[in-house]
């Protein structure tokens, strides 16, 4: 796999076609001098669970991992913080009130999309909801449904850092 900066021909500050490799995280203008880094964008995954010590967990409605199972979640979008991405994330997947969130964990990720390989920094968040009378499918997600925590499969899950949160999860006991 080409490594994602290989993509990039030309310097987004001059135009410039001298745009090089620098090091293994960024490319540098000749003509201008822009240092391009290239970062991981970050991204949340919510872990929700009912008064049934159950997960919520969806099933995706597209690629990458279409039909397999994932927790809600997603990008975080520009002047936002982490914790306003999951609660907007949560709502625009489930239609779900988030009433807390807490931090958990991250796992770093490779996220190919459209043929781009995004790198990623998935932060994983326990999210209290008090009510899941409104909660419905929608966005990417094509179902929700509840899965008793002790019956969750990693190999389940389409992604590859979910699959590690959901083992890291069974093994933290949490």
């Amino acid at each position: 796999m080409n490594h994602p900066l290989s993509l990039f021909k030309y310097c987004p500050k001059c135009g410039a076609k001298e745009f090089n490799i620098n090091n293994d995280e960024s490319k540098k203008c000749a003509n201008c001098g822009f240092i391009y880094y290239f970062n991981a964008a970050a991204a949340v995954v919510a872990v929700i669970e009912n008064s049934k010590n159950e997960v919520l967990v969806s099933r995706r409605a597209h690629d990458p991992a279409k039909g397999t199972l994932d927790l809600p979640g997603g990008f975080a979008s520009l002047h936002e913080t982490i914790e306003e991405t999951v609660i907007r994330e949560i709502l625009e997947e489930t239609r779900l009130e988030v009433d807390a969130v807490d931090f958990l964990f991250s796992i770093p990720n490779l996220y190919e999309y459209s043929g781009f390989v995004v790198h990623t920094m998935d932060m994983f968040f326990r999210c209290q909801i008090d009510d899941f009378s409104n909660m419905k499918a929608q966005d990417d997600v094509l179902e929700l449904f509840f899965i008793p925590k002790q019956e969750l499969n990693p190999m389940d899950f389409g992604l590859k850092s979910i699959k590690e949160g959901v083992e890291k999860l069974q093994s933290l006991a949490i």
